[in-house]
């Protein structure tokens, strides 16, 4: 079975791929639940409805292990696409996400109090230095997550490798 896949640029925290493949949708993801349930697999995993999530295996996870998700979507009777989604585990996102929100919240916050100050004719070192800090803090972040991601690397080929064997089977 030839296998054609594409990839979004490494750039992103949380790579994408799709995989076109010229097989009935339902028997695939039969295909695929029977491994992940099979003594053979020993990695975690979820099935819902056409979604499929695989976690590397407790023993060998740490706080950057990656997550595997992807939906099997139906192109017609006899091929589907299969679009993945390589990502830190729900826990980790959420974390990251909130810590943006956060910045985010006390950026806007900060311009408010600093555009106040000037106004009242006070000094604006503090919130200036604080609105310098905060896109600071922002690419500390995204570089966190390029090395969380990198960390990771070795275990997202690995879940990658493992889902072109069962699609090959």
């Amino acid at each position: 079975m030839s296998i054609q896949e594409k990839r979004n640029s490494d750039f992103f925290l949380r790579p994408r791929f799709s995989i076109d493949l010229k097989e009935n949708p339902e028997e695939l993801l039969e295909r695929i639940t029977t491994y992940l349930k099979s003594d053979a697999c020993i990695y975690r995993s979820n099935v819902a409805d056409k979604h499929v999530f695989i976690d590397i295996p407790v023993r060998k996870s740490h706080f950057w292990s990656p997550q595997l998700h992807f939906e099997i979507v139906k192109v017609d009777k006899n091929s589907s696409t299969l679009k993945g989604l390589f990502g830190p585990k729900p826990q980790v996102w959420t974390l990251f996400m909130f810590v943006h929100f956060v910045v985010a919240t006390l950026f806007l916050g900060v311009g408010v109090f600093a555009y106040v100050q000037y106004r009242l004719g006070e000094s604006l070192v503090f919130p200036i230095a604080i609105l310098v800090a905060l896109p600071l803090i922002w690419l500390l972040l995204y570089f966190l997550g390029s090395i969380g991601k990198e960390t990771g690397k070795n275990q997202m080929k690995e879940l990658h490798n493992l889902l072109i064997t069962i699609i090959e089977q």
